[in-house]
């Protein structure tokens, strides 16, 4: 959960590492923010509470992967556990350096396929890469997403203006729109479809409120911006 995988994906993998080791009549509820969990017999039942959630598709991929080996017979009961502590403690993600690269590439890639003019590619480059290490600075203090995306996109559309006003970009709306699609949350609203085609309706309200959200946020930014220059 905390790396972005889906509700069913979550109680699923629980219920197999279960079952894989005799436990068949284990029962499982996940929401985004806490999962409960509790095996048959009389063993009482554990919570966690989840506080931070992010992306880490590697670090998804490679929990499946111990999954299926637990299944399989392949890795015993504390070979597993030690598997997944070890698991908990590496960080998978991206340096802070490549991200914003990324960032930067993917905005100005989005600018094209836009249809935008090749001269704006280098400065949504750089307003992207700007508002990205906006959002990831502030994320970083303030641990308030909303108001990170918010600032980030607020950057953006400053940027946006003062290139476009000073001659060194064309299309104002294709280089804000751009820019701001890293920070559109494009994985959270795929798990609320599929959570609620799951059956998961809670979670996938949830998540779709927060996607929600986060994309107002996006969208004020940028207006406040438009809102005060014109």
């Amino acid at each position: 959960m905390k790396s972005g995988a889906e509700t069913y994906r979550v109680e699923d993998t629980m219920m197999r590492m279960a079952a894989a080791f005799g436990f068949n009549e284990s029962q499982s509820f996940v929401t985004p923010t806490g999962i409960i969990f509790s095996l048959e017999g009389s063993d009482p039942s554990q919570f966690v509470r989840i506080s931070e959630r992010g992306t880490d598709l590697e670090k998804i991929t490679k929990v499946n992967h111990i999954s299926r080996s637990m299944a399989d017979g392949v890795l015993n009961m504390n070979d597993a556990f030690l598997a997944l502590k070890e698991l908990e403690k590496v960080n998978l993600s991206f340096p802070i350096w490549l991200q914003i690269v990324a960032a930067a590439i993917a905005s100005g890639s989005f600018l094209i396929m836009f249809k935008g003019i090749w001269a704006d590619y280098v400065p949504a480059l750089i307003v992207s890469g700007i508002g990205f290490s906006t959002f990831l600075t502030i994320h970083y203090h303030a641990k308030v997403k909303f108001f990170a995306e918010f600032s980030a996109s607020f950057i953006i559309g400053l940027l946006g203006l003062l290139a476009v006003n000073y001659g060194w970009g064309h299309q104002l709306d294709l280089i804000v729109i751009a820019s701001v699609m890293p920070l559109v949350p494009g994985l959270l609203i795929t798990n609320a479809i599929r959570d609620l085609m799951a059956g998961h309706f809670v979670s996938g309200l949830s998540k779709g409120a927060e996607a929600f959200l986060t994309a107002l946020a996006i969208g004020a930014g940028v207006a406040v911006v438009y809102s005060l220059w014109l």
